[in-house]
């Protein structure tokens, strides 16, 4: 008893460790962007940073206004959103409830394929293949643009979407479907009355691992939107808080009102981010209330 007492102790000690590392961490991040943004938001002045529509660190005069980049990030966010989150939530459907299991293995190998494929790779493929097609199709200039960083986007997160569906509608008790069958309820019915609400929480994280991986990609939209420092538009090239930091970072020069800037940029993305789960928590805990 003795020895499992010790044994129980010491891996108790061990992962409670490795979650005040993960904690540590993450503060750690969040104090040093905070040091390292805050003095270019003083010396730019809040409101000319967040809401200034030219941005310029190279110019004789330069300018640091991100609004661009903020409206950028989030239309594209919100436009992969809009077409990776159906196709993920129905995906995830089809292959938990619906599909055989030969059916279900090869297109689950093929999203886990998917989830492996490095963004580089998605941005060459959107930039060799989908930057003509926008361009021919729609008769613009230039292919790079919103719109295309918004399809490359919705693909690359429907694996996260599809992957924890499928784990959170699998872990729904048989017993609430056969009662539902039970009842009278067709399978369909019985999929989306019953097991696609047992298994929302799991779904809304699903979605809230997708935003942040469209919010957070850099190389592939790099690659896809153009870069410009422009305000929104369909068929505009544009760059997002994401491709404002990875594109400039490496020419700014140490201690520069440039590269204090950037540090900002990423601030503010990391605000993005937090607010969006905390959002996300509020109006999960508020349903579990209900």
């Amino acid at each position: 008893m003795k020895k499992n007492k010790i044994f129980e102790d010491i891996v108790h000690g061990i992962f409670l460790l490795l979650g005040l590392i993960t904690v540590g961490c993450v503060v750690i991040i969040t104090v040093y962007l905070i040091i390292s943004g805050l003095p270019a938001i003083k010396e730019i002045g809040l409101v000319n940073f967040l809401f200034g529509k030219k941005w310029a660190s190279t110019a004789a005069d330069p300018k640091f206004g991100i609004l661009p980049f903020i409206l950028t990030s989030i239309y594209g966010t919100a436009g992969a959103i809009i077409i990776g989150v159906p196709i993920g939530f129905f995906t995830a459907v089809y292959l938990s409830k619906i599909a055989n299991s030969k059916v279900r293995a090869v297109m689950e190998s093929a999203v886990n394929l998917l989830a492996g494929i490095p963004s580089v790779v998605y941005g060459l493929v959107g930039m060799l293949v989908l930057v003509p097609a926008i361009r021919k199709i729609f008769k613009v200039p230039d292919g790079a643009s919103l719109l295309a960083a918004i399809i490359v986007l919705a693909i690359m997160i429907l694996p996260n979407i599809i992957k924890v569906s499928i784990t959170s509608l699998d872990a729904v008790p048989i017993e609430y479907e056969d009662a539902s069958y039970a009842l009278g309820a067709s399978p369909i019915e019985t999929f989306f009355k019953v097991s696609v609400p047992s298994a929302k929480s799991g779904i809304a994280a699903a979605v809230v691992l997708g935003v942040g991986r469209a919010i957070g990609e850099a190389m592939a939209v790099m690659m896809v939107a153009g870069n410009v420092a422009n305000m929104p538009s369909l068929f505009q090239s544009v760059r997002f808080l994401t491709t404002a930091v990875a594109s400039e970072m490496a020419y700014s020069s140490p201690g520069s009102l440039q590269r204090n800037a950037l540090f900002s940029i990423a601030l503010v993305l990391y605000m993005f981010i937090m607010l969006i789960n905390a959002a996300l928590n509020f109006f999960l805990k508020r349903d579990k209330e209900k």
